[in-house]
This record gives structure tokens, sequence and C-alpha cells, in this order.
């Protein structure tokens, strides 16, 4: 199975209205950067056993650790949980920025330094949202 199949199927799994919400922010992601590379981390380690919720991940920068190594890993994740949806922003070194800036603006969404949660669409300014992704794209001069 593919990348996108992967994605499709996880998206169809889960119930309604968080499947439509699911696959609403899936377009809007693809539209902000349509040429993204597609992820799919069904959420096991290599025992298969699961260690957090799957994430459908978007674009791709670069991690670099202290010891010198580093990897390939998406920009921007997107990921259902227990109470709703949240949406990771990764690679910011600032991590107060997206608090600071897309917070109080959002509405009724949890932002920490990387991930913003909310339960459902309708509670959040869209639009913000979506400038908060086409932020985590767009900065790759913050990148670390």
């Amino acid at each position: 199975m593919n990348v996108q199949e992967q994605i499709q199927e996880y998206i169809t799994s889960q119930p309604e209205p968080k499947r439509s919400e699911m696959q609403m922010l899936h377009r809007l992601t693809l539209q902000v950067s349509p040429a993204c590379k597609l992820w799919f981390e069904d959420g096991k380690n290599s025992e298969n056993k699961t260690v957090s919720n799957p994430n459908i991940g978007y674009g791709s920068y670069t991690i670099k650790y202290a010891n010198g190594t580093s990897r390939e890993f998406f920009q921007i994740g997107l990921s259902a949980n227990k109470t709703g949806i949240s949406v990771y922003i990764l690679g910011i070194k600032d991590k107060t920025y997206l608090a600071q800036t897309f917070g109080t603006k959002l509405s009724k969404a949890s932002v920490t330094g990387y991930c913003i949660k909310f339960k459902t669409l309708k509670d959040i300014n869209i639009d913000i949202l979506e400038a908060a992704i086409r932020y985590g794209f767009e900065a790759p001069n913050e990148k670390s």
C-alpha cells in the first residue's frame, strides 16, 4: 500500500464528523503546499507496539542532532486523537511563536510549542489555522 492509500485508509477509518474534518484539513494542507512530500506514520515502533497516534505528514525538513547526525522528518503533521484533532507544526526554533502568534486568534484551541489541538473545526478560525500551516511550510530558515 502506498502512502496516499495509507492516508486515505486512516482518514476513512475515523468516525464522523472527524472523518470529514480530517479530509478537509488534508485538502487544505495540500492546497497550501501542493507538491509537498507526503508521509504516513502508523504510530508503531520497531517492535510493532503502538507508541503514538498515527500521523499524516506533509513536507520535509532535516533534523540535526547535537551528536552530528541528522534525519529527515515532516514539517506539518495531522492526527486524530480521542478528543479531537491535532495539527503539528514542527521544526520551529522559537517554541513560543505558535502560541503568541496564532493562539488567541484560533479561538477554542490549545496551542503549545509545536501543536494546535482542538475538538472540532467549528470551534476554531480555519483561516488562522491555514496561516499557521502556511507558516510551517514557509519558515525553512527557522528550522534547526
